[in-house]
């Protein structure tokens, strides 16, 4: 079993956070249908915003309109605002080697974005980039209410990035 004193050498991966607002205020959240290594779901705690890694040379506002796209098949949005650099560490983890295991855990850059497209755009089923779905379903949710719908190890870095992205939201 790895331990937190076994990670704390390990180097947090660049990784941009979406808080995708609809002309309503809400943001949209998916639903993960898979842990992904020591990214791991609970049951009840499935919905997220979508996130997505920093390629070596890429800066992030560029990430994130790709991440956006390849998250949700989302092209039609516009930058509101962004955040300072946040960290969480992911859980212990002792399952068999990951691509994230190589990680403490993650140090992003949130970005608030206007939707300016249509619902029908959205899909975060499809392939794209070869990239496999991370989300099997999709919906509006108030910005507030996302921490409590999280796993608990991004609790604080959402609770951060409502308070962050208050002024796009809804109450």
């Amino acid at each position: 079993m790895t331990t937190r004193r076994d990670t704390d050498a390990l180097p947090y991966r660049r990784n941009v956070g979406i808080a995708l607002f609809n002309a309503d205020g809400h943001v949209l959240i998916g639903r993960r249908f898979r842990d992904d290594g020591p990214e791991i779901i609970l049951p009840g705690l499935e919905w997220q915003m979508p996130p997505g890694g920093i390629d070596a040379d890429e800066a992030p506002d560029v990430a994130v309109m790709r991440e956006l796209w390849e998250e949700t098949g989302v092209r039609q949005a516009e930058i509101l605002g962004e955040t300072d650099w946040v960290t969480y560490d992911f859980p212990p983890y002792d399952g068999q080697p990951h691509r994230l295991s190589v990680f403490r855990g993650q140090r992003q850059k949130w970005f608030a974005l206007r939707f300016t497209g249509d619902d029908r755009e959205i899909d975060p089923l499809a392939v794209r980039n070869g990239m496999p779905p991370e989300f099997d379903a999709w919906r509006w949710e108030h910005l507030h209410r996302v921490a409590d719908l999280v796993v608990p190890f991004r609790r604080e870095v959402y609770r951060e990035v409502a308070r962050s992205f208050a002024r796009f939201a809804s109450v």
